[in-house]
């Protein structure tokens, strides 16, 4: 597994900026990001076996950034696919989200299927990449399912590995992979036995009653896990979907092909009618968590330390509050820090001007310390040459 120190530099980025959110809802566990403005619906992404949340974070950073709100969830740890369906509804009450668009690849596209059939209210647009209609093809190539919760986490985690194709890959392929299995290093044996066992339950996706203009197909033509015949019937039974095929990518090209990606998830977005609000999000490094405008947020504070600062300050002084106290530099960029109680920018304040008052002392002292020397220095070469002449 790579270390913090040796993961993609963006992605360490990413982790210093949106908060990982862990909620308990009933038995289950959530692990998820949610970025970008509240008041746009919506993309939920959820990810296949071997992904969590994480695997998406540059559809986070890059969709946030243009207005969208991004939401990256883990597959909680459910056996079957009712518990699946019922679990994920609790988990959009909980977080007060109504109406969604989701984005699923292969496992998690599936789920996505799904949800959208059992609870059609509630999804608004699907976008399917690598993904299927029935497990039927997955329950046949592992007949030790039964057996899958008492096998060791080594043994799980080799299996999921088996599923990526090892090298040699383009550059850009296999980053995609060394991070994608790290992530896989991360979950439990627990967690990698519920997802194997959704992935052989006994399911199919019914007819849906979302319309085939409201769903976008999004595949790659080089290798993938999900066998050929699978996207072929995915493909079958939306006729009128729209098509997005990228020319490689392997199974992860949320990863290794992010710009074509965003740029499908955008149009699809727009298609189906999401407005962006790119004007309450200005930068990723600024503001809060929840992708609010940091510039208003430091705009809205500042008045208020100088309110405090007026209310607090001694009668009859004509300086404005900016020349009683000295402006500090925020430790992070943000404008999120609170403002420094009264009594400490007097101290500040007062501390200020005896270390002016010292400051000045000490270059009085030293410029009568060079007159010194200088006279000195005078009086001694005076002095000698006199010495001399008297010698002689």
């Amino acid at each position: 597994m790579k270390g913090v120190s040796s993961a993609p530099g963006d992605y360490v980025y990413f982790k210093s900026q949106v908060p990982l959110h862990k909620i308990p809802i009933g038995t289950k566990q959530w692990r998820y990001y949610d970025f970008g403005p509240k008041t746009v619906p919506p993309l939920i992404c959820i990810p296949g076996i071997a992904g969590t949340a994480d695997v998406y974070y540059k559809q986070i950073m890059a969709l946030s950034m243009k207005g969208y709100r991004v939401i990256s969830v883990d597959i909680p740890r459910v056996w079957n696919y009712h518990e699946w369906i019922q679990a994920f509804e609790k988990f959009l009450d909980t977080i007060d989200v109504h109406h969604v668009h989701l984005y699923g690849t292969s496992l998690g596209g599936f789920l996505a299927q799904l949800f959208a059939h059992h609870r059609p209210r509630r999804v608004k647009s699907l976008v399917l990449s690598n993904t299927y209609l029935d497990t039927r093809t997955f329950a046949a190539a592992m007949p030790w399912a039964p057996f899958v919760s008492w096998t060791p986490s080594f043994l799980l985690k080799r299996y999921v590995l088996t599923g990526i194709r090892d090298g040699p890959h383009e550059p850009f392929i296999a980053d995609s992979v060394d991070f994608a299995v790290s992530q896989v290093e991360t979950l439990s044996k627990d967690d990698l036995a519920s997802r194997l066992t959704l992935t052989v339950d006994a399911a199919s996706v019914g007819s849906l009653l979302l319309s085939d203009s409201s769903i976008t197909i999004m595949d790659t033509n080089d290798y993938c896990a999900i066998p050929q015949h699978l996207k072929d019937e995915l493909t079958e039974r939306y006729p009128e979907a729209r098509r997005a095929y990228l020319k490689t990518g392997g199974d992860f090209p949320f990863l290794s092909r992010p710009d074509e990606v965003n740029l499908h998830l955008q149009l699809h977005l727009r298609r189906v009618g999401v407005e962006p609000r790119p004007e309450v999000v200005k930068s990723i490094s600024k503001g809060g968590a929840d992708g609010t405008d940091g510039n208003s947020q430091s705009k809205k504070e500042t008045d208020e330390e100088k309110d405090d600062r007026n209310n607090n300050m001694p009668q009859g002084s004509g300086s404005s509050s900016s020349d009683q106290s000295p402006t500090f530099p925020e430790s992070s960029g943000s404008s999120n820090d609170p403002p420094l109680p009264t009594d400490t920018v007097h101290l500040l304040s007062s501390s200020m001007d005896n270390f002016v008052l010292v400051q000045l002392a000490g270059e009085v002292y030293q410029s009568c310390v060079v007159f010194t020397l200088c006279y000195c220095t005078l009086v001694l070469v005076h002095g000698g040459g006199y010495l001399s002449r008297q010698l002689v």
